[in-house]
This record gives C-alpha cells, structure tokens and sequence, in this order.
C-alpha cells in the first residue's frame, strides 16, 4: 500500500516534481522550458536532481516541501530525509532526519544526522548531530558538520575511532577526541586539531596539531607504525619509521632507533620505479654497545629492468660490516651474501641465463680468502623437434669461471682440501636427444643419447694447473608400462620402470668443486647423471629400476609410494660413501606421499642399505586446516666427507585460537648437539580497529662472533588510516 501511494503522490505531483529538478539543477541559468515528464522520469538535464517522497507540497510561489521517506538523487549523491523544504529565495535546503547523505566517491563516505542547511547542490552547508564513515572503517561524530565546496568537511568537538562500540560497553578500545576534524577529499588527508589519543577512555597523548591519511590513501608522506623491540644484547628499544614521497613512482623511509644499552641506529630504505624497470636501496649505520668504538652497519640493493628483445637485466649488492650484525638487528638470517649482475631471457624454446659476482661468507670456519667467491656463469639452451629423426634435441652450452682471493698453489692451513688459490675456467656443451615410442600392450619405449664435452683451464694449483679438453658419450634405452584400474570410487596406477645407461669409463677427473653435495630423490633416478654441477659426470653402465604405485580416491585422498635403486656393472668411485650411490648398487630410494581432503599431507623419502641402515631420512607432515596450520619435519644425513652428522626437528605452526586471537610456535632442534637451534613464539589479536603483534623469538647457537640472543617485538596498528589498514579483520561481536 505504502508505494501505490507514493507512485500515486509522485504522479500527482509530476509537475511540482518538474519544478523541484529545475530547480535544484545547476546551472540556474540557461534553462529551457521541459516537456511534461512522465511518473518516475529520469532527470531531463544532467545536473537535475531527482526527487522521490510520499508527499511533495508547494507553499507560496517559492516554497517546495518533501515529506515522508524523502529521497534525492543529484550525480553521485544519494540523500534521504524525513523531510525537505526548499526555499528558493535563499536557494536553500532545510532538511529534517534521521539524514544519510551517501556520496561512492574515492572516499567512499556517508554522513549522517539529525538536521541539515545546505545548498542545493549539497556541496555547502551545515549539519547538526552528525556521524561521518569513511570507506566503511573510520567513524567520525561530531556536534556540528561543516560542507565546504564538496571537497573539505570540517567537523567539530568530534571523536574518531574504527572500533565497533556496543550499548553494554560504550567505550571504544581508542578514539581519538579533538576540536575539529578537516577532510580534505582532494587531498585525502585528515588533520586533527588540539587531538587526544585516548586507549579505553583513558587519555594517553595530547597533540596540537596531527595529520593522517585517510582509508583511501596507498602511500603518503608521514610517520609509520612505530615497533618496540627489546634484545638482550642491546635492550629495550624503539623504532618510528618516517615515510617520504618523491612523487608517484619514488620514495624514501626514514628509520631511527635507540635502545637503552646504547645503540643509535638509523636506517634507509629508497625505492624508485622506472619506465623500463624499478630498484631499491636499503641500509643502516649503528653505533653500539655490541661492538664499542665502532661504526656498524649494512647495505642492500636490488634491481630489475628490462632490456631489448626481451632480456631482462638484474642487480643485487649485500654488504655488511661484521658477520654478527644481520643478527643482531633481524636484518636476515641469510649467512652468505651474493652481490652482482644477472641477465636472462626465457621463451618457448630457448633460455638465455648469465651471471658474474662475488660471495661474501659470514660462517665461522668459512674462509673468503680460499673459497671460490668470485665466480661467472653463462647458460644458453636451445629445443628442436627434428623432423628427420624425430623426438626432442636440445643443447646447452655453458660457461662457467671462479676465482679466489688466494695466490697459493698449495694446501694451508684451513679446513679445505685442494691448493688456497686455485682458479678454474670452465666451457661445456651438452647435446642430449629423446624420442619416445609406444608399443603393443601400453609400453612406452624411449631412446635418449647425450654427448658431454667439457673444456678446462686451472690456474694456481701446483699439482692440477693446465689445460684439459673431455668428452663424454652416453646411451640409454627406457621401457614404463603404466598399469590403471578402476575399482568403484577408487583408481589405482602402476608403473614399473626400466632404464638401462651406457656411459663411458675414460674421462679426466677435474677438480671438483660445485658437485661435493649429491642428492639421490625421485626426481634424478631416471637422469644421465646425478651431479648438481658439470665438474663430475656419471661414467660407466648402470641400469636403472624403479616401480611407482598411486591409489586416487574420490573423496580426496590419494596414497603414493615409489621405491627404486640403482645397478652399476663397475664400481669406478664416484660416490661418495654415504651418498646412497656409492658401490655397484645403491641404497633402497623409497618415497611415500599421502594427502586428504581434510588437509593432511604426509611425505617420507628414505635411502636405505641392505642391511636397513638409513644413509638419509626425511619425514615430513602437515595439516593444512581453516583455524590451523601444523607442519613438523625430521631430517636424518649420515657424515660424509662433504657434509656433517644431522639430525634435527623441525616444527612451525599458526593457530586460529578463537575470534580475532592467533598463535604461532617455530622451532628447530639439534638432536647431535641436543639443544635447540631457535624458537619463536607470537600472539596476534585483531579486530575491525585494531592490530597488536607479540613476538618472543631466542636463537641458541653461538660462535666467535655471534652470541646467544633473545629478541622481544610488540607492534600496534590501528585501522582506519591509510588504504590496507582494514583488511580482513575480525569484527567484536556486542553482547547483550
């Protein structure tokens, strides 16, 4: 009933409702007169408003009153009332709440009051009892509400605050109180005046003067959330970043800390996007108690740009003044820093990769004097689909060069083998061809062929030094039946596999230095060789066996398992004892998979011997649910002449307590030296205002140059200020 009667009222009121859209058009000027509009009509010019109300009255010749669940439409605005009154003299509006004045721009507001003067337009005018939401997230209510020229909105006696505030308890968690509150829509700032920051009703800070962006804002000039540390090396501390724009595509971070065991620190960061690319700079200098008397610091830089005919160029720089200072200012826990230059192009078929640069090493025991830390690398891959003899060919010619600091020739006296100043030149090409067949009964039956050749110069090594030139030849034939049964909602796969490898034996032995850690996984059975890098390759004949089976279930879980090894008709030595490759027959190689639908995924890859005496074992499970994520690992390596004894845990989880409350607990354990490596523990609580972050992280290793360290870190952000600042919180629920 309630709208045929306002369609009722609107069609008898058509012609006054003609009269109200001209004349709260704007311009007033120039108008023509208006056909008569039919009921519901859309304005007949652009900047007419439209008018919907279950009454509309004309008092005089100059007085227009709307009544009753009045609603007004003018370009973006959309404004309801209870009543309007429209003086044409004045070329004012009188308006009587409950007010909503909604305006989608790029602040997104919606005010609301008791009553309101304004201008026809809507763009100037007063309102009294108001309440102004910004972007859904910052409140704003004020005795009295200023509009002035559509763009600045002055409120004040105001108080701001994103917190919900619920009748049984009307104190929010903060607000902020001042005297006047000044939005700027074209700058999208706020600025407070004579500001209060009150923490449940309790006033912390006062403020003359306090500017702020509002939910809009992606980046603007201004200080950021500030973070309170404290460490037992250098104490309590704090950290207030200050951000500088330079313009859209440029900017600068500015950040002091102070600690109370003396550390005066200031960090940098800048960051600048270009047309063709963008890089970033980031640093500190620090004076400390840690290291007294002297100045401590790093320096980091990277950089992205692209090139001509799609080559895509890359810098990196890592610095840093003392091996213990990423440490102890949680830089990173990175303990080698590479800094150089990296240029690559991927397509379809090719992939061009090269890099030149120099590591520096903050391991104890780890020389940068007689470990090749300078190094140069070049890659350049190519894939045919030959027509005449089918299958795949592809090629990969590669350089490889490394340097050290170092000019002896022969062994000192640190912990590596082989000459301190040892330089080597390497130039390979690696020419592999594959095809594939399938025969009777599913089989499919692949012959592949590789020639390896490999050119060497090595500088400064008394026993190695010269020249050298290798080839490599290798053939392998390989059969899979892939075997699949269906079994109501269930299909199980099969596959055995057969791989049978000629190599040769004669092959010069070149100093080794990027293949001393080899990893023998599913993922390289079936490979020519097994070596990560091009000084060693696999010689001799082998044959390869493997046999996979999977089982997929339709409700979402699948079980795998793979279990291979690996038969040499000549034990040349290789592998190392320990490698799990070592001998005429490798260990057992046996990997499990299982994932559910509920989110559970356990693996396991073992290398086991005849005698079931695990070489290397690696377990890992995770639980990938809505309010919990758990995942634990353990990792068993048997001493090699490359790598020491391991054994150690690991465990990392993120729990969603209840509403708005989180958790999360990462350690790693030590079981041969039965201490633990590192923990880390966090809370977080979160809601529709606020973010406060606890960490309590304690690292338990030490050396000569780094101790024991535990480090404290509390952080508060508030929601409402800056684009982000919301995101996806949780809202408090009121209780009755």
């Amino acid at each position: 009933m309630m709208r045929n009667r306002r369609l009722r009222n609107w069609t008898l009121g058509t012609a006054l409702g003609t009269v109200l859209a001209l004349t709260l058009a704007v311009p007033a000027s120039a108008q023509t007169p208006a056909a008569p509009a039919p009921a519901l009509a859309a304005p007949l010019y652009s900047d007419a408003a439209t008018l919907l109300a279950d009454r509309i009255e004309v008092t005089g010749a100059d007085r227009l009153i709307a009544s009753g669940h009045v609603e007004v439409y003018w370009h973006e605005h959309r404004l309801t009332a209870e009543r309007i009154t429209y003086d044409k003299a004045t070329d004012r509006l009188a308006i009587e709440g409950p007010i909503r004045l909604v305006q989608p721009g790029a602040t997104g507001s919606v005010i609301l009051a008791d009553t309101a003067e304004l201008s026809r337009d809507l763009q100037n005018g007063v309102l009294t009892g108001a309440r102004m939401v910004l972007s859904r997230e910052l409140q704003l209510a004020a005795n009295r509400l200023e509009r002035q020229d559509g763009t600045r909105t002055v409120l004040r006696e105001v108080v701001a605050s994103s917190c919900k505030v619920c009748l049984t308890d009307p104190e929010p968690l903060w607000e902020i109180r001042a005297r006047t509150i000044t939005h700027d829509t074209e700058t999208r700032q706020l600025l407070f005046e004579s500001a209060q920051f009150r923490a449940m009703g309790v006033p912390l800070v006062w403020l003359p003067r306090l500017r702020m962006p509002d939910p809009t804002v992606e980046r603007m000039s201004g200080v950021l959330r500030p973070t309170l540390r404290t460490t037992s090396l250098l104490g309590p501390g704090l950290k207030v970043p200050y951000f500088l724009t330079f313009g859209p595509s440029a900017d600068l971070t500015v950040t002091p800390y102070l600690s109370a065991n003396y550390t005066r620190t200031l960090g940098l960061r800048y960051r600048q996007a270009l047309r063709t690319g963008h890089f970033e700079l980031e640093g500190a200098a620090s004076r400390d108690s840690i290291r007294e008397g002297k100045t401590r610091g790093y320096l980091f830089g990277t950089g992205t740009f692209a090139l001509p005919a799609d080559y895509t160029l890359g810098l990196q720089l890592r610095m840093v003044s003392d091996p213990s200072y990423l440490l102890n200012y949680d830089v990173t826990e990175d303990d080698r820093l590479w800094s150089g230059v990296t240029l690559s192009r991927v397509r379809a078929t090719e992939m061009v990769l090269a890099k030149i640069g120099k590591t520096h090493s903050l391991r104890e025991g780890e020389s940068n004097e007689t470990e090749p830390m300078r190094s140069a690398d070049a890659a350049w891959t190519r894939v045919w689909r030959p027509g005449l003899i089918g299958g795949e060919l592809s090629f990969e010619g590669s350089l490889h060069a490394h340097w050290r600091a170092s000019d002896l020739a022969t062994d000192g006296p640190d912990a590596g083998g082989g000459a301190d100043g040892r330089d080597m030149t390497r130039i390979s090409g690696v020419a592999e061809w594959r095809r594939n067949w399938l025969l009777g009964g599913g089989v499919l039956a692949a012959l592949e062929g590789e020639l390896a050749v490999d050119a060497t110069a090595v500088r400064q090594d008394k026993d190695l030094s010269g020249e050298s030139l290798r080839a490599l030849p290798s053939l392998g034939v390989e059969l899979r039946w892939p075997l699949v049964k269906s079994e109501g909602r269930a299909v199980q796969v099969i596959e055995p596999v057969a791989q049978i490898i000629w190599s040769g034996k004669s092959l010069k032995q070149l100093p080794d230095e990027d293949s001393l850690l080899t990893e023998f996984d599913e993922g390289n059975l079936f490979d020519f060789s097994r070596y990560p890098g091009g000084d060693r390759r696999e010689r001799g004949t082998r044959a390869n066996l493997g046999l996979s089976w999977t089982r997929h279930d339709a409700s979402g879980w699948s079980l795998g398992l793979t279990a291979g090894r690996v038969f040499r008709l000549d034990d040349l030595g290789d592998f190392a004892e320990g490698s799990g490759l070592s001998g005429t027959s490798s260990d057992w190689l046996i990997a499990t998979h299982l994932s559910t639908a509920g989110g559970l995924v356990l693996s396991n890859r073992a290398l086991v011997d005849d005698d079931l005496d695990f070489d290397r074992d690696e377990l890992r499970l995770a639980y990938l649910g809505d309010r919990a994520q758990v995942a634990a690992g353990y990792l068993w390596m048997l001493e090699t002449a490359a790598t020491p004894k391991t054994s150690e845990l690991l465990f990392e989880s993120d729990w969603q307590l209840r509403r708005g409350w989180s958790t999360s607990f990462d350690t790693r354990y030590d079981l041969v030296a039965d201490r633990a490596a590192k923990a880390s523990l966090g809370l977080q609580y979160s809601n529709e205002c606020v973010t406060v972050d606890l960490s309590l992280s304690r690292r338990f290793t030490s050396s000569t140059s780094v101790e024991p360290e535990t480090d404290f870190g509390l952080s508060i952000s508030l929601a409402g200020f800056g684009a982000g600042s919301g995101g996806n919180r949780t809202e408090r629920v009121c209780r009755r």
